[in-house]
């Protein structure tokens, strides 16, 4: 069994909207989520987040904290995921879907419930004061 794999969350938000991506494939497929993914071997955590978060939306952003961490474990998948706030430059730049996301968008907080999120998010954003 090998060791989990480092990833990185960028929780983003912009007048009273969460950034989302619905994720194309791998364990969560079909889910949505915050943009992140792993840390590539000789990168920081904050450029993890700016790569993963531009690869997977479109829109540049620099990371304003750390909000805590959580553990993905589906077989064979094991992630430990590090999610940070982080602010969108241009929030009025409609995200646009890449990499290994099928879907990128703005959130109404109000409706962040209502999609089918990855296991224990909405509790993560809400414990980590989110809205």
């Amino acid at each position: 069994m090998s060791a989990p794999d480092l990833a990185v969350g960028a929780v983003c938000t912009h007048a009273g909207n969460l950034l989302l991506i619905r994720r194309g494939r791998g364990p969560a497929a079909g889910e949505w989520s915050v943009p992140g993914g792993r840390v590539e071997r000789g990168e920081t955590l904050h450029e993890a987040v700016v790569r993963e978060t531009y690869e997977e939306t479109g829109l540049e952003v620099v990371v304003d904290r750390f909000l805590g961490w959580v553990e993905r474990i589906d077989e064979p998948y094991h992630y430990v995921i590090l999610d940070f706030e982080a602010t969108v430059l241009d929030p009025h730049r409609t995200p646009i879907a890449g990499d290994d996301a099928a879907e990128a968008r703005w959130v109404p907080f109000g409706d962040v419930s209502d999609l089918r999120l990855v296991g224990g998010l909405y509790e993560f954003l809400r414990d980590a004061n989110v809205w």
